[in-house]
């Protein structure tokens, strides 16, 4: 535990804990990091499959559910997860984590983690406990994250513009 200017105790509990706070920089950090194990676990698991296939091994269909069942329970874990992480930024700007279920809205869900990211918290005790100690890998993981995300929206519009006209080749 850490101590701020005001005199009130910073919390540094576990990210995993839906009763906590998370400022921006913690929130995008987790979100990274959860997003990459998703991203890193499916990639493996596509390649195992990958390789079977080259061998020329018949694909059953207990095998097909298998890997439905793998990447549905990672699918999951990622899910929970990130409700965690919006839950803790819910309850960093003072706010009820049922708000979450925002998360669930296609197009909405864009604009609520937009706004979760942009929010300033409340700095001092709130109903939800005292303030969370960002370190310093977080924000910068944190950082990172967010100016990837206009990267991202560039990569994305640049594919939808240019992906038609190679169609027609």
């Amino acid at each position: 535990m850490r101590s701020s200017a005001q005199g009130t105790r910073l919390a540094n509990d576990s990210p995993l804990n839906p009763k906590g706070r998370f400022s921006r920089l913690s929130y995008a950090a987790w979100s990274l990091l959860s997003t990459l194990f998703f991203l890193i676990a499916c990639i493996s698991l596509g390649f195992g499959i990958l390789q079977m296939s080259q061998r020329e091994v018949t694909l059953s269909n207990q095998f097909s559910f298998f890997v439905f069942f793998a990447v549905g329970s990672l699918y999951l874990i990622f899910l929970y997860t990130n409700f965690v992480f919006i839950i803790r930024r819910l309850h960093d700007r003072n706010q009820n984590g049922w708000l979450s279920i925002l998360y669930l809205i296609p197009v909405v869900n864009l604009f609520f983690i937009a706004y979760l990211l942009s929010a300033r918290g409340c700095e001092r005790l709130n109903d939800f406990g005292p303030a969370r100690y960002t370190c310093s890998w977080e924000k910068i993981l944190g950082w990172i994250y967010i100016a990837f995300i206009p990267v991202a929206c560039i990569v994305a519009m640049w594919t939808a513009i240019t992906l038609p006209s190679y169609q027609n080749y």
